[in-house]
């Protein structure tokens, strides 16, 4: 008996995007008009690489972006989910599905050191080039038209769903744990016994219950959430059974 929690981390594990934090570097802690307005819809990751090289243009580096992300708080009551998670590991596999990238999410985790607690990390690849500037490139291509060009979260659930089978690992059930509009994907995929937890007054509680009001719900039973503690609370019920 074993269970699959999948987490998003901008608004979810964290309680602020990661990508709009590292502004905080920049001078005056603003981005200039002309590059705010640079952004399209869908191409968000093609955005924060501009907003990386502004940063590097300025003289923002490394360890002035890593002090300044690891300042970021956790979701109320955060600390102590992670925290019990890790102490049962043995009932849970964890992985994240963020649009965030490997480097602002390996920092975070490993400050509070929650990274043991994720068995992995699926999002955009990030690295320091030889000049110091901080690149991000796309985590894959695919063919959904409901997300955007760089991620779509169902296809990394699928993927690792069949990466787990082939090792001959299946779930009891899957609880998928995020707040975002690009979660909405993954989360019609889960089936009947799986379960859905969006975070209150978040964009994926607006979508999962515009869809149930148009008469085409989703398959999974959908929880609401305001802090960590209420998922804490429904996984001791999970493992009691």
């Amino acid at each position: 008996m074993k269970f699959l929690l999948v987490f998003d981390f901008d608004h979810t594990i964290i309680d602020e995007n990661s990508d709009t934090w590292i502004v905080k570097c920049a001078p005056e802690r603003k981005l200039p008009n002309e590059l705010r307005n640079s952004y399209q819809p869908g191409h968000w990751t093609e955005y924060m690489g501009r907003v990386f090289v502004y940063l590097g243009d300025n003289g923002v580096k490394e360890d002035e972006m890593k002090r300044t992300m690891t300042t970021i708080p956790f979701t109320a009551g955060m600390i102590d989910l992670l925290g019990f998670i890790g102490e049962n590991k043995e009932l849970f596999d964890c992985i994240i599905v963020s649009d965030s990238n490997t480097v602002f999410i390996d920092w975070i985790l490993k400050a509070a050191d929650f990274h043991k607690v994720f068995d992995e990390v699926f999002t955009n690849p990030a690295a320091f080039s030889s000049t110091g500037y901080l690149t991000v490139q796309h985590f894959h291509a695919h063919h959904c038209a409901k997300c955007p060009k760089n991620l779509c979260k169902r296809k990394v659930l699928k993927e690792f769903l069949d990466k787990q089978l082939e090792r001959g690992v299946s779930y009891t059930q899957i609880v998928y744990i995020g707040d975002g509009g690009n979660d909405l994907c993954p989360v019609m995929f889960l089936k009947k016994n799986d379960i859905a937890m969006p975070r209150q007054g978040y964009t994926l509680e607006k979508k999962i219950s515009q869809l149930a009001q148009s008469l085409s719900p989703v398959q999974c039973s959908v929880l609401i959430w305001s802090s960590a503690i209420d998922i804490m609370s429904y996984l001791k019920l999970l493992i009691k059974e």
